[in-house]
């Protein structure tokens, strides 16, 4: 049977919950693969439809979310006037609390979040917008390919008029640090050691949190164009910046920390957001 493929359809940016790291940012790369009957055209799928359908079918399912695994007992979801609350905790005893509107989670029929759970997902929402004559979809996820180091963020960025305000979405990303014009392997490492798993915070979202253990844990709330948005999770987890958390933003915040350490170097910082997008800063 003819088949029409697009590597690197388009990348996912999204958040996860894992019961042992926590609230996880993460970001896939998508290929596909349409199996079908040629069509008047000669075709299986033309490739303009493709890049416009599929891949806004995917983006609309996973995208920006927060996906996490509804059948374990480290989750509790419920509905109120608010949207969806989730009430999560970890292996390590750390809770979390997440509430947004509906749209903003998946809520995945799993135990664990994996690469195959989400395929089954993201095949579902394709086939509902591909014509009669393809047959199969297959879909392949996978991450970035990164010589050197990379840390996991999750982040909300309120005031964007997208996707991305919602509180809990994120990125797998690489990070080029310059040191007197030499790429530094040593900062590069330090970073992402540091920014491993974390969520980073804005200073002016910071509210009291809900519950006991107020001093272990943070909670950041906003109102934006979709609706309300809170979390709250542990103090360890996360980084404070004042300013919003754009990937310019990012960049910049980095140099200045970076040159606390090293007051009279030149440093250039190259921050990724996600797969092959993001800012340069120097200082």
């Amino acid at each position: 049977m003819p088949a029409l493929f697009v590597d690197q359809l388009t990348v996912i940016d999204f958040a996860f919950f894992d019961i042992h790291r926590g609230i996880v940012g993460e970001s896939w790369i998508v290929d596909l693969v349409l199996e079908g009957e040629l069509d008047d055209q000669g075709m299986v799928f033309d490739f303009g439809d493709v890049k416009k359908r599929i891949k806004q079918a995917i983006d609309a399912t996973v995208d920006h979310k927060f996906v996490v695994p509804a059948n374990s007992e480290h989750v509790k979801a419920e509905t109120n006037d608010q949207g969806l609350q989730l009430t999560l905790s970890d292996t390590a005893g750390h809770r979390y609390h997440h509430q947004s509107p509906e749209q903003a989670v998946v809520l995945l029929d799993a135990e664990e979040v994996s690469m195959d759970a989400v395929i089954k997902v993201l095949n579902k929402a394709c086939l509902e917008v591909v014509p009669s004559n393809v047959a199969k979809i297959y879909l392949t996820l996978s991450t970035e390919a990164i010589e050197g180091h990379y840390y996991h963020y999750t982040h909300g960025l309120k005031k964007h008029l997208g996707d991305c305000q919602r509180i809990a979405h994120g990125h797998r990303s690489q990070i080029h640090i310059y040191d007197n014009g030499q790429r530094s392997e040593e900062l590069e490492a330090m970073w992402c050691e540091k920014w491993e798993d974390i969520y980073i915070g804005t200073e002016e979202d910071l509210v009291a949190p809900d519950k006991e253990s107020a001093e272990d844990y943070y909670r950041f709330a906003y109102t934006s164009e979709q609706g309300y948005f809170s979390i709250e999770l542990p103090k360890a987890r996360c980084h404070i910046m004042k300013n919003d958390s754009t990937v310019e933003l990012i960049a910049n915040h980095i140099v200045k920390q970076l040159k606390v350490i090293e007051p009279h170097a030149t440093i250039q910082v190259k921050a990724f957001e996600g797969v092959n997008k993001g800012a340069i800063a120097n200082g």
